[in-house]
Protein backbone atom coordinates (compact mmCIF):
# COMPACT_ATOMS: atom_id res chain seq x y z
CA UNK A 1 0.00 0.00 0.00
CA UNK A 2 2.90 2.04 -0.16
CA UNK A 3 1.73 5.61 -1.75
CA UNK A 4 2.69 6.47 -6.00
CA UNK A 5 2.26 9.46 -7.93
CA UNK A 6 -1.43 9.28 -9.59
CA UNK A 7 -2.26 10.27 -12.65
CA UNK A 8 -4.27 13.81 -12.37
CA UNK A 9 -7.64 14.42 -14.46
CA UNK A 10 -8.29 16.79 -16.71
CA UNK A 11 -10.53 19.95 -14.86
CA UNK A 12 -13.34 18.46 -17.18
CA UNK A 13 -12.64 14.85 -16.70
CA UNK A 14 -12.79 15.80 -12.98
CA UNK A 15 -15.71 17.81 -12.80
CA UNK A 16 -17.45 14.91 -14.84
CA UNK A 17 -16.50 12.65 -12.03
CA UNK A 18 -16.89 14.70 -9.14
CA UNK A 19 -20.35 14.14 -8.40
CA UNK A 20 -20.09 10.57 -8.85
CA UNK A 21 -17.04 10.35 -6.54
CA UNK A 22 -18.80 11.06 -3.01
CA UNK A 23 -21.37 8.18 -3.26
CA UNK A 24 -19.22 5.68 -4.95
CA UNK A 25 -16.05 5.83 -2.62
CA UNK A 26 -18.37 4.80 0.45
CA UNK A 27 -21.29 2.72 -1.21
CA UNK A 28 -22.73 0.14 1.22
CA UNK A 29 -21.21 1.58 4.38
CA UNK A 30 -23.59 -1.14 5.98
CA UNK A 31 -23.21 -4.51 7.04
CA UNK A 32 -23.06 -6.89 3.97
CA UNK A 33 -24.68 -10.09 4.75
CA UNK A 34 -24.92 -13.23 2.40
CA UNK A 35 -28.83 -13.53 0.82
CA UNK A 36 -30.69 -16.02 3.10
CA UNK A 37 -28.81 -15.77 6.02
CA UNK A 38 -30.78 -16.68 9.02
CA UNK A 39 -28.22 -14.84 11.36
CA UNK A 40 -28.10 -10.77 10.93
CA UNK A 41 -25.29 -9.26 11.85
CA UNK A 42 -25.87 -6.22 14.54
CA UNK A 43 -25.55 -3.22 11.81
CA UNK A 44 -23.05 -0.64 12.52
CA UNK A 45 -22.47 3.04 10.56
CA UNK A 46 -19.30 4.47 9.25
CA UNK A 47 -18.83 7.75 8.62
CA UNK A 48 -18.61 8.82 4.67
CA UNK A 49 -15.45 9.72 2.22
CA UNK A 50 -15.98 13.11 3.47
CA UNK A 51 -16.20 13.32 7.05
CA UNK A 52 -13.18 14.59 8.81
CA UNK A 53 -14.59 14.05 12.18
CA UNK A 54 -12.09 11.68 13.01
CA UNK A 55 -8.76 13.31 12.37
CA UNK A 56 -6.55 12.85 15.08
CA UNK A 57 -4.82 15.75 17.57
CA UNK A 58 -1.23 16.92 16.14
CA UNK A 59 1.96 16.49 17.27
CA UNK A 60 3.08 19.45 19.04
CA UNK A 61 5.49 21.54 17.47
CA UNK A 62 4.57 20.72 13.76
CA UNK A 63 2.72 22.90 10.83
CA UNK A 64 -1.02 22.14 10.30
CA UNK A 65 -0.72 23.30 6.82
CA UNK A 66 1.75 20.47 5.71
CA UNK A 67 -0.13 17.71 7.68
CA UNK A 68 -3.20 16.31 6.34
CA UNK A 69 -5.83 13.93 7.39
CA UNK A 70 -6.54 11.04 5.12
CA UNK A 71 -9.94 9.12 4.92
CA UNK A 72 -9.21 5.41 3.57
CA UNK A 73 -11.77 3.51 2.48
CA UNK A 74 -11.72 0.08 1.50
CA UNK A 75 -13.95 -2.69 0.15
CA UNK A 76 -12.32 -5.62 1.23
CA UNK A 77 -12.06 -9.76 0.27
CA UNK A 78 -10.23 -11.86 2.61
CA UNK A 79 -9.16 -15.58 2.24
CA UNK A 80 -7.99 -16.50 5.74
CA UNK A 81 -7.87 -20.42 6.57
CA UNK A 82 -11.03 -21.71 4.10
CA UNK A 83 -12.93 -19.42 4.39
CA UNK A 84 -13.40 -16.61 1.45
CA UNK A 85 -15.67 -13.61 2.52
CA UNK A 86 -16.48 -10.05 1.23
CA UNK A 87 -16.22 -7.91 3.79
CA UNK A 88 -18.22 -4.61 4.79
CA UNK A 89 -16.53 -1.56 3.28
CA UNK A 90 -13.74 -0.42 5.93
CA UNK A 91 -13.04 3.05 6.68
CA UNK A 92 -9.54 4.59 7.84
CA UNK A 93 -8.86 7.93 9.30
CA UNK A 94 -5.12 8.96 10.12
CA UNK A 95 -3.05 11.79 9.79
CA UNK A 96 0.77 12.24 8.40
CA UNK A 97 3.08 14.81 7.66
CA UNK A 98 6.47 16.15 8.59
CA UNK A 99 8.06 16.04 12.42
CA UNK A 100 9.62 19.42 13.75
CA UNK A 101 13.06 17.07 12.80
CA UNK A 102 12.18 16.84 9.20
CA UNK A 103 11.22 13.43 9.08
CA UNK A 104 7.59 11.63 8.55
CA UNK A 105 5.24 11.43 10.81
CA UNK A 106 1.99 9.47 11.30
CA UNK A 107 -1.31 9.74 13.96
CA UNK A 108 -3.80 7.07 14.10
CA UNK A 109 -7.58 8.42 13.94
CA UNK A 110 -9.90 5.45 13.65
CA UNK A 111 -11.31 2.96 12.25
CA UNK A 112 -15.03 1.95 11.64
CA UNK A 113 -16.62 -1.32 10.10
CA UNK A 114 -19.06 -3.87 10.11
CA UNK A 115 -19.39 -7.17 10.89
CA UNK A 116 -20.14 -9.78 7.57
CA UNK A 117 -22.23 -12.90 7.63
CA UNK A 118 -19.87 -16.07 7.04
CA UNK A 119 -21.34 -18.18 4.23
CA UNK A 120 -21.97 -21.74 5.87
CA UNK A 121 -21.82 -20.32 9.24
CA UNK A 122 -20.23 -22.08 12.09
CA UNK A 123 -21.00 -25.40 9.99
CA UNK A 124 -19.76 -24.66 6.83
CA UNK A 125 -22.76 -26.04 5.44
CA UNK A 126 -26.37 -24.95 4.45
CA UNK A 127 -27.43 -25.73 7.78
CA UNK A 128 -25.20 -22.59 8.90
CA UNK A 129 -26.86 -20.12 6.17
CA UNK A 130 -30.50 -21.06 7.02
CA UNK A 131 -30.66 -22.27 11.30
CA UNK A 132 -30.30 -19.23 13.37
CA UNK A 133 -28.15 -20.39 15.94
CA UNK A 134 -25.51 -21.72 13.35
CA UNK A 135 -24.98 -18.53 11.91
CA UNK A 136 -21.32 -16.67 12.23
CA UNK A 137 -20.62 -12.96 11.16
CA UNK A 138 -17.02 -11.72 11.09
CA UNK A 139 -15.96 -7.84 11.79
CA UNK A 140 -12.57 -6.26 10.80
CA UNK A 141 -10.96 -4.48 14.34
CA UNK A 142 -8.04 -1.92 14.02
CA UNK A 143 -5.45 -4.34 15.67
CA UNK A 144 -3.38 -1.24 16.83
CA UNK A 145 0.15 -1.21 14.46
CA UNK A 146 -0.29 1.13 11.22
CA UNK A 147 2.04 2.79 8.81
CA UNK A 148 0.20 4.17 5.83
CA UNK A 149 3.56 5.51 4.10
CA UNK A 150 4.87 1.38 3.80
CA UNK A 151 1.25 -0.12 3.78
CA UNK A 152 1.74 -2.09 6.99
CA UNK A 153 -0.91 -2.36 9.21
CA UNK A 154 -2.79 -5.16 11.95
CA UNK A 155 -5.95 -6.41 12.26
CA UNK A 156 -8.00 -8.48 14.38
CA UNK A 157 -11.38 -10.12 13.66
CA UNK A 158 -13.85 -10.66 15.88
CA UNK A 159 -16.17 -13.57 15.36
CA UNK A 160 -19.45 -13.44 16.64
CA UNK A 161 -23.15 -15.52 16.79
CA UNK A 162 -25.68 -16.49 18.70
CA UNK A 163 -23.37 -19.47 19.90
CA UNK A 164 -19.84 -17.94 20.64
CA UNK A 165 -19.08 -15.48 23.20
CA UNK A 166 -18.83 -12.03 23.00
CA UNK A 167 -14.69 -11.94 23.08
CA UNK A 168 -14.34 -14.66 20.20
CA UNK A 169 -11.52 -13.19 17.66
CA UNK A 170 -8.51 -14.39 15.53
CA UNK A 171 -5.84 -12.49 16.32
CA UNK A 172 -6.60 -11.24 19.84
CA UNK A 173 -3.12 -12.12 21.17
CA UNK A 174 -1.53 -11.39 18.52
CA UNK A 175 -3.04 -9.30 15.67
CA UNK A 176 -2.79 -10.38 11.78
CA UNK A 177 -0.13 -8.54 10.17
CA UNK A 178 -0.20 -7.14 6.61
CA UNK A 179 1.84 -5.88 3.71
CA UNK A 180 0.20 -4.49 1.36
CA UNK A 181 1.45 -3.93 -2.23
CA UNK A 182 -0.19 -1.98 -4.47
CA UNK A 183 -1.85 -4.00 -7.73
CA UNK A 184 -0.80 -1.49 -10.17
CA UNK A 185 -1.02 3.08 -9.86
CA UNK A 186 -3.07 5.19 -8.39
CA UNK A 187 -5.27 7.35 -10.47
CA UNK A 188 -7.36 10.61 -9.47
CA UNK A 189 -10.90 10.41 -9.52
CA UNK A 190 -11.53 13.80 -8.47
CA UNK A 191 -9.19 16.99 -7.59
CA UNK A 192 -12.02 18.80 -6.12
CA UNK A 193 -12.61 17.20 -3.35
CA UNK A 194 -9.82 15.22 -3.84
CA UNK A 195 -10.46 11.31 -4.22
CA UNK A 196 -7.58 8.60 -5.51
CA UNK A 197 -8.37 5.09 -6.01
CA UNK A 198 -6.09 2.51 -6.05
CA UNK A 199 -6.17 -1.35 -5.32
CA UNK A 200 -3.86 -3.58 -3.11
CA UNK A 201 -3.35 -6.91 -1.84
CA UNK A 202 -1.34 -9.04 0.82
CA UNK A 203 -1.22 -12.79 0.24
CA UNK A 204 1.63 -13.31 2.01
CA UNK A 205 -0.02 -12.96 5.97
CA UNK A 206 -0.41 -15.60 8.53
CA UNK A 207 -3.57 -16.18 10.07
CA UNK A 208 -3.72 -17.28 13.75
CA UNK A 209 -6.18 -19.75 14.97
CA UNK A 210 -9.25 -18.38 16.67
CA UNK A 211 -9.23 -17.45 20.77
CA UNK A 212 -12.04 -16.73 23.62
CA UNK A 213 -14.36 -18.83 21.97
CA UNK A 214 -15.20 -21.18 24.69
CA UNK A 215 -15.75 -24.56 24.12
CA UNK A 216 -16.39 -24.33 20.52
CA UNK A 217 -12.95 -23.36 20.03
CA UNK A 218 -11.72 -26.33 18.66
CA UNK A 219 -14.21 -27.23 15.90
CA UNK A 220 -14.41 -23.43 15.12
CA UNK A 221 -10.78 -23.68 14.24
CA UNK A 222 -11.28 -26.84 12.02
CA UNK A 223 -14.10 -25.43 10.52
CA UNK A 224 -11.96 -22.39 9.29
CA UNK A 225 -8.96 -23.91 8.82
CA UNK A 226 -6.64 -21.74 11.65
CA UNK A 227 -4.22 -21.39 12.52
CA UNK A 228 -3.28 -20.95 8.50
CA UNK A 229 0.55 -20.18 7.49
CA UNK A 230 -0.23 -19.59 3.49
CA UNK A 231 -2.57 -19.69 1.39
CA UNK A 232 -4.33 -16.36 2.45
CA UNK A 233 -5.30 -13.40 1.09
CA UNK A 234 -6.32 -9.96 1.48
CA UNK A 235 -7.25 -7.97 -1.36
CA UNK A 236 -9.73 -4.86 -2.14
CA UNK A 237 -10.38 -2.01 -4.33
CA UNK A 238 -9.92 1.52 -2.22
CA UNK A 239 -9.73 4.94 -1.83
CA UNK A 240 -8.91 8.20 -0.07
CA UNK A 241 -9.37 11.46 0.23
CA UNK A 242 -7.97 14.65 1.94
CA UNK A 243 -7.63 17.59 4.14
CA UNK A 244 -4.64 19.84 5.27
CA UNK A 245 -5.47 20.61 8.66
CA UNK A 246 -5.45 24.51 8.21
CA UNK A 247 -8.40 23.30 6.09
CA UNK A 248 -10.28 21.52 8.65
CA UNK A 249 -13.47 22.91 11.00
Amino acid sequence: MTKSPAVRPTSATARRVAAVAGAAVLAGTAAVCASGVAYSAPRSTAPSATDFSDCPALPDGVEPARWRCEVHTAAPRLTIGKVTVDLAPITMTHAEGPLPDGSNGQVWGAMHSAPTAVPGGLTGTPAGDHAPALGMAIQPEYGGRSDFYTGRFSLRFRLAGPLLPHGCTIGASAPVDFQLKRSGPSKWVSQDPPVIEFSAYDDTFTAPAAEHCGPLTPSLDRRLGLPAADHNLMSYDASYTFRTYDQLP
